[in-house]
């Protein structure tokens, strides 16, 4: 798959998924786009996992200084230092 942004792949997948709907589509065709769309899905969802990873969170500590922290998954499922 050519790079392309996360933007435009969204954007392809939602062309993708109205012309699946519409449902004018000759059966291989559909089939070449679905599996096109599964490809797009993919590729967005590791975008959305490295972005994941990437994040951080902005504390205010007990002085009132803002630190930095890596987000941590685990910290947000199960309520600690927040």
């Amino acid at each position: 798959m050519a790079t392309k942004t996360f933007e435009q792949s969204m954007k392809q997948l939602e062309q993708i998924i109205h012309d699946l709907e519409s449902g004018d589509l000759p059966l291989e065709k559909a089939v070449k786009k679905f599996e096109e769309g599964i490809g797009l899905s993919k590729y967005c969802a590791e975008i959305l996992d490295e972005t994941e990873k990437k994040i951080t969170i902005l504390l205010k500590n007990q002085a009132g200084d803002i630190i930095e922290k890596q987000f941590l998954e685990d910290e947000i499922e199960t309520g600690e230092d927040l």
